[in-house]
């Protein structure tokens, strides 16, 4: 018997089989699928896939055989790998000086016939073979050692895609904790941020009321602008909290909305005076299966947007529902000012404004809207603009039901 040669590159090879962390796992049915193929396709009782490992081959699928592994010693699939380009194939290994007394061949299972092909990964390394066996001497023809070798790619495809879903769920748990540490330091910082802010805002206001009579003109102008800006910054550093807190209320729980109640709560807080003229057309009464917190975001951020940003003398929104088969259609739109076209495709990302301010003369943050993207995209949904200078916006939206 000849013992199987060692590659000059076994370490390396080694390496990548353990890349892919398939040793020693549970049997899996996509693998017994092909190794139940290959025997059929070759009319061979038994089918391995085998890996070789430091000691031994292992074998991730046996058709017709209880083993589960052996020495690599007296595995055929040891020599097979050293060639791992080609089919290996002994007809008769009674015949075969490196086999005719190795215990394999002596005794159970009695590889007479044996058929291997090398499972070579895409950087070039023989992780194992899918093999056929028979107790008997026999020999493949073209079609079945086609057969084997697309039935090999297979089982390569199985192992790379293995090995990218633990690398993405390796990932995915590494950002996970990240937004954890992120989400506390963002929390903490906010409330470092915005309690000298509150004080701010509160000792300007006690300075124009108690000193109004000392400050001329210009005193009190920038007194409030002192006010006005402590306020935008901690609007500004809400509408972040908001924005990064996203992924976490998509993944809390969804129950079925009724649509035309939502808008009413979400207008009532906007609205509650009645100030602002609302036009609705429902095409029935629609019920949405979401995340009510996100859809009340949604719609609270473009109604105060069409609020806070009109011109007009008096307030105009439109809101028009449409049920469809697979999702529900959305069209908010106002009569103020527009948005110039130029700008209608970047205003969704964080931080890009319009030149439009509100009524008091302050620009938006550019947080509002690229939540809006961020929420309706994470609900399934989809989210446009159709704008025209002077006679107002539509924000148009889906939801998947």
């Amino acid at each position: 018997m000849k013992f199987p040669d060692i590659g000059k590159d076994e370490q390396k090879r080694q390496e990548a089989l353990k890349g892919y962390s398939i040793l020693d796992t549970m049997e899996e049915q996509e693998y017994d699928d092909i190794t139940y193929l290959a025997s059929q396709i070759c009319g061979t009782p038994i089918s391995l896939i085998s890996l070789i490992d430091d000691k031994r081959q292992w074998f991730k699928s046996h058709h017709g055989l209880d083993a589960t592994e052996t020495p690599k010693e007296f595995a055929f699939c040891a020599h097979a790998i050293n060639d791992k380009n080609n089919i290996f194939i002994i007809p008769d290994s009674r015949k075969d000086e490196r086999f005719h007394d190795n215990p394999l061949v002596t005794n159970d299972p009695n590889v007479i016939f044996y058929a291997g092909i090398p499972l070579t990964n895409k950087d070039g390394f023989a992780l194992g073979t899918l093999c056929v066996i028979d107790n008997e001497p026999n020999s493949l023809d073209e079609f079945q050692i086609k057969a084997l070798k697309a039935l090999s790619n297979q089982i390569i495809a199985l192992f790379e895609l293995r090995k990218k879903s633990f690398e993405l769920e390796t990932k995915t748990k590494e950002i996970e904790a990240q937004n954890v540490v992120l989400k506390k330091f963002a929390g903490n910082a906010a409330h470092d941020i915005k309690s000298p802010l509150a004080t701010i805002v509160m000792v300007a206001d006690l300075f124009s009321h108690q000193y109004a009579d000392q400050l001329d003109a210009q005193g009190m102008e920038f007194i409030g602008m002192i006010n006005s800006s402590a306020l935008n910054l901690t609007e500004f550093i809400d509408g972040i909290l908001n924005y990064s807190q996203n992924t976490h209320l998509l993944s809390e729980d969804r129950q079925f909305v009724n649509i035309s109640k939502s808008l009413n709560d979400v207008i009532q807080l906007i609205d509650p005076m009645g100030i602002v003229r609302f036009t609705f057309n429902f095409q029935s009464e629609s019920t949405l299966y979401t995340n009510k917190v996100a859809l009340d975001q949604i719609f609270l951020n473009l109604i105060v947007n069409a609020i806070k940003y009109n011109d007009k003398k008096e307030i105009q929104i439109s809101i028009l529902v449409e049920d469809h088969k697979e999702f529900i259609k959305f069209n908010i739109s106002d009569n103020g000012p527009g948005i110039k076209t130029e700008d209608q495709q970047r205003i969704f990302q964080i931080f890009e404004t319009t030149s439009n301010t509100d009524k008091s003369g302050v620009k938006g943050t550019g947080i509002g809207l690229a939540t809006v993207k961020s929420l309706v995209e994470g609900l399934g949904g989809t989210i446009s603009l159709s704008s025209e200078i002077g006679k107002g916006s539509n924000f148009g939206f889906t939801l998947r039901k």
